[in-house]
């Protein structure tokens, strides 16, 4: 399945399962809401153009434009919700981190 938000983030998760995860967001209209989706762990990624797509555990592929990198009202109360939960345990991606030298596997 391939997603293409509309806008995204990377979430390092330490802890007992370390792991990297997008968070999308898409922008809702008047009749449809806006919605998010977190990946269920990045095993690796590609540029394709302006895109890179982002490869998850289950298979998913996140399409996501290079320059859409942002929290935005649809994704930022679920990055709250994370840090609310898991304290240091979550940590938000620098939007300029090499995306393509990422080692997705921590040991």
């Amino acid at each position: 399945m391939a997603y293409t938000p509309d806008n995204w983030v990377v979430i390092k998760f330490n802890g007992d399962d370390p792991h990297y995860r997008v968070l999308a967001g898409w922008s809702g209209g008047y009749l449809h809401g806006s919605s998010w989706q977190l990946n269920s762990g990045i095993t690796r990624v590609e540029e394709d153009g302006e895109l890179l797509n982002f490869y998850g555990a289950s298979g998913s592929c996140y399409r996501v434009h290079k320059e859409s990198y942002t929290l935005r009202m649809n994704n930022a109360s679920i990055w709250d919700q994370l840090q609310a939960k898991h304290g240091d345990k979550v940590e938000l991606m620098d939007e300029a981190t090499d995306w393509l030298a990422m080692d997705w596997i921590i040991s």
